[in-house]
């Protein structure tokens, strides 16, 4: 077993480094593989780390440019929609408008023609009555003078045939 007597500095210095020469050649190999792994491992893995962010900065700055423009078209889109609906509910009461418009129109001159027609079909009625009573009227004079020619039992010229026959219609007539 080891006592813990007095070491001096060199016997601590000599027990950590035994050997100085060893010591300086593991130091400098020590520097040598710091200084190539900085210089051919840490600076090309930095610039690639580096590129790498700057590649995923520049993605997120486009995908932020996206997204807004993004947003931008949809609200255009939903206000070219809206305005697009509102147009055509504008034109569907138009066109109801003008439908009703030509309905009533339609509905008039129905009703118009339905006028005319009844007015020349009481024309009609009439014309037909009076030629009906004209009918009736020579077909009574007829009668009334063969009647008249029996009823005297000669033949009457026919200024006085015209004249009975007037006559006798105006008395039917009353």
């Amino acid at each position: 077993m080891m006592t813990f007597a007095a070491i001096s500095g060199d016997d601590i210095l000599h027990k950590l480094v035994p050997n100085w020469v060893s010591f300086v050649v593991q130091l400098l190999a020590f520097i040598i593989l710091a200084v190539a792994v900085i210089y051919f491992a840490y600076k090309p893995v930095k610039k690639i780390l580096k590129k790498r962010q700057d590649y995923i900065e520049e993605n997120i700055r486009q995908s932020e440019i996206a997204k807004s423009r993004a947003s931008d078209n949809i609200a255009r889109s939903e206000e070219t929609l809206n305005k697009s609906k509102k147009e055509a509910n504008e034109i569907i009461e138009e066109a109801k408008e003008e439908a009703l418009k030509e309905r009533e129109r339609l509905l008039k001159q129905a009703e118009e023609d339905v006028e005319t027609m009844r007015i020349n079909a009481q024309k009609d009625i009439e014309q037909s009555r009076i030629d009906a009573q004209e009918e009736i009227r020579r077909e009574m004079v007829n009668i009334a003078l063969e009647a008249s020619s029996e009823v005297l039992g000669r033949n009457i010229n026919n200024k006085d045939n015209a004249k009975l026959a007037e006559d006798f219609i105006r008395s039917i007539d009353n």
